[in-house]
């Protein structure tokens, strides 16, 4: 059962505001997307396997080896760089 408390939960964590009068529709639905859900999840199955069905096969090339650009080449551009690797800013959150 998905309470208000959830829903505040969630908008907080997705930095989201939720206005009170939203709140009861919002509880509403989400108790609905995790009903469909485990609807889903409880369909029965007959134990087939259901892998290739329509016998696809991987359009992908294969890897291959190319040669690369020197390092120093690569970080000429770069605002800074220390032994061959980018510097980049560290994100507080």
């Amino acid at each position: 059962m998905v309470t208000h408390d959830d829903i505040l939960q969630i908008a907080r964590l997705a930095k989201l505001s939720v206005p009170e009068e939203e709140l009861d529709a919002l509880t509403k639905d989400m108790g609905e997307i995790i009903e469909f859900a485990n609807t889903i999840n409880n369909a029965a199955d007959d134990g087939e396997a259901f892998d290739n069905i329509n016998n696809l096969s991987n359009v992908l090339r294969p890897d291959e080896v190319a040669p690369s650009l020197e390092p120093q080449e690569i970080l000429k551009n770069a605002k800074d760089s220390e032994n061959d690797h980018f510097l980049v800013k560290k994100r507080v959150l």
